[in-house]
């Protein structure tokens, strides 16, 4: 009776129904994002300093230029190793492989992309800390790291790849293109907005994980070296997680900036991966 008085269908009622509810729930999404980042930056940015970004560690105080510097070095390092791996396996996939064996890598990709991270993280401990002696160091904790950032380029590219149209492929084939020729000639320019898309969200997955880095890559007050084994190294995410529990204030704040930097770079590194899509995308039409 109520819907008849109001001379609305239910079609109409259950239509602006459903609208409002999903407006309500992007505007909780919208503001849960929101009061994260004021939280943090909030706190974080007050501490923002010029020492902040030219010392290093000091016990609980100090800046955060060796942790900076050992962040950026253990991802770039694994993003070398999972850009190899990942774009090979996808390539392989997409390509070369018989039906069952794209089912089942695809379903392997996905369960290492659901295993928790502290898991990954003790076994690499076991196996390359301990077991094959390279104690904590840079080169491990980017090998953990680069596990963690394999599925997310895998799936990437393998969705950018199997996305290219089949008739391109057909085509550089009928004029005598090799294999090769057709993946890197045909392939790869069509699906690399969406290979450089994974890349950098795999990125931002690398730049937030704790748990691994802890088991493989330890802690330093040092400036990162060279030496690909039994070479702690500092990172942001550790002093996030051990400086806001001391019950002090230069520690709390090195947290806090700490935050705000890693806030930051995956902000960027997100919006850089959509502008990219965006940019190609518009340029393509």
């Amino acid at each position: 009776m109520a819907i008849a008085r109001t001379g609305m269908s239910p079609k109409t009622w259950a239509s602006r129904t459903w609208w409002a509810v999903s407006s309500a729930c992007l505007v909780a999404v919208v503001g849960i994002l929101f009061s994260i980042f004021a939280f943090v930056l909030a706190r974080g940015l007050p501490a923002f300093k010029w020492s902040l970004f030219t010392t290093v560690t000091t016990g609980t105080a100090g800046g955060l230029l060796n942790a900076i510097v050992g962040t950026f070095s253990l991802v770039a390092i694994g993003l070398v190793f999972v850009t190899f791996v990942g774009l090979g396996t996808a390539i392989w996939t997409v390509e070369f492989a018989p039906p069952w064996a794209k089912r089942l890598i695809r379903f392997m990709v996905d369960v290492l992309a659901g295993v928790p991270s502290i898991v990954v993280g003790y076994f690499l401990y076991v196996a390359l800390v301990e077991e094959a002696g390279w104690g904590f160091s840079l080169l491990a904790g980017a090998l953990a790291l680069a596990i963690f950032m394999l599925p997310y380029v895998v799936r990437a590219a393998d969705v950018a790849l199997s996305n290219v149209p089949r008739t391109l492929r057909e085509g550089a084939v009928a004029l005598g293109a090799r294999p090769a020729m057709v993946v890197f000639s045909i392939d790869f320019p069509w699906a690399l907005p969406g290979i450089l898309t994974g890349l950098l969200v795999a990125v931002g997955i690398g730049l937030g994980e704790t748990a691994p880095l802890i088991y493989t890559a330890g802690w330093s007050n040092y400036m990162p070296t060279l030496a690909p084994t039994h070479s702690p190294v500092g990172y942001l995410t550790y002093v996030i997680w051990t400086y806001i529990s001391q019950p002090f204030s230069e520690s709390h704040r090195l947290a806090y900036a700490a935050a705000a930097l890693l806030m930051i770079f995956i902000f960027a590194t997100n919006l850089l991966a959509r502008s990219f899509v965006e940019y190609k995308t518009n340029r393509s039409r």
